[in-house]
Parts: structure tokens; C-alpha cells; sequence
């Protein structure tokens, strides 16, 4: 039988080592672009869309127009716009393809990933690597005894909700604002 309590404090440990190998650089010109974007306009797969969706969420709670690629909602992208793309492995086929029709538009581009070497990554204006196991990554990264991509995973969801709160601070968004923009139909 696994030990749960032990698998998670585990697990715990594995982001606090992640911690100390990302670069703040890169999170800070990662957050500069959310600000200069008129819109921002996200994408993901799998338990990284999950993470990504709810980083979109907390840019609308922040007052940021968002829009989810693929929503039959979304407007056309173009200069002044943001796609904010996660791709762990940077070798996904479709976040690829929507990255070169968001850039072909005229949209700035940035990519989360767990591998900055992969193809998306490369061709985005700036990446944010998050040096955490991925599912079919080939960086050197973080190893975990978690399968696939966990870590990446839960690491991107736990980065996303910190520059959430620190672009609430640097624009002066009060989390009374914040709630106030919560659905309020549930």
C-alpha cells in the first residue's frame, strides 16, 4: 500500500528544489508581456490546459480581457494580443500550429515549458522554463519519482497562481476587485 502522506510530502519537496532553479528573468519578462498585452489569449493540453485554464480565469479575475483558443467565443487574434501557450515537452503538433497563426497575425508570443529547447519554444518571443520532468521532455531537468508529468504539472499551476498575485500587486488590484469579478451565476 503507498504511503500517501509520504508521497506528498515528497512531492512537496520536489517543487521546493524546483524553486530555486527557475529564473526570475524569465518570469519577469513573462509577466511584463501579460501587462503590455491589449488581450491575452491561452492554450494547453492535458493537465497543463487544466493549469492554464485556471491561470486564465485569475487574468479575467485581474481585469485582463482572456480568451480561451478553441472556445467558439474567441475573437481573432492580432497586433497588441498575447498567446500565452504551455507545452511541456514543446513537441506538441496543435500549440505549435496555433503559435505560428497567432505570430502570423501579428501577436506576441510566450511558452511555458519544461523543455526550452523544444520547437514551440524556440520560436516563441520569450519562454518561461519551468525545469521540471514533462511527459516526453528531453531537457535536463528536476528528475521526480512522480510519473509523467507531475511535477511540471503541479509546478505550473503553483507559478501561474504567483504571478497571478504578483501582477495583482504591480497593478494595483485589490482581491475585494478580484472577487467582485467572479462569476457570480453559480
Amino acid at each position: 500500500m503507498t504511503d500517501v502522506r509520504g508521497a506528498f510530502a515528497q512531492a512537496v519537496a520536489e517543487l521546493g528544489r524546483l524553486v530555486e532553479r527557475l529564473d526570475e528573468g524569465q518570469i519577469t519578462a513573462f509577466m511584463d508581456a501579460i501587462v503590455r498585452a491589449r488581450r491575452v489569449f491561452c492554450i494547453g493540453a492535458g493537465r497543463e490546459g487544466l493549469a492554464t485554464r485556471a491561470f486564465a480565469m485569475r487574468l479575467m479575475h485581474l481585469g485582463k480581457e482572456v480568451h480561451w483558443i478553441w472556445d467558439d467565443t474567441t475573437p481573432a487574434i492580432g497586433p497588441g494580443d498575447l498567446l500565452v501557450a504551455t507545452s511541456g515537452s514543446g513537441e506538441i503538433g496543435h500549440i505549435d500550429y496555433v503559435l505560428d497563426q497567432a505570430k502570423a497575425q501579428g501577436a506576441d508570443t510566450t511558452v511555458v515549458t519544461g523543455d526550452p529547447s523544444g520547437r514551440t519554444a524556440m520560436k516563441a518571443a520569450t519562454a518561461l522554463w519551468i525545469p521540471a520532468a514533462v511527459y516526453k521532455g528531453k531537457a535536463e531537468v528536476l528528475a521526480s519519482q512522480q510519473p509523467m508529468g507531475n511535477l511540471f504539472e503541479q509546478a505550473l499551476l503553483i507559478l501561474l497562481d504567483q504571478i497571478v498575485m504578483a501582477l495583482a500587486d504591480r497593478l494595483g488590484v485589490a482581491r475585494e476587485a478580484m472577487a467582485a469579478r467572479h462569476r457570480n451565476v453559480e
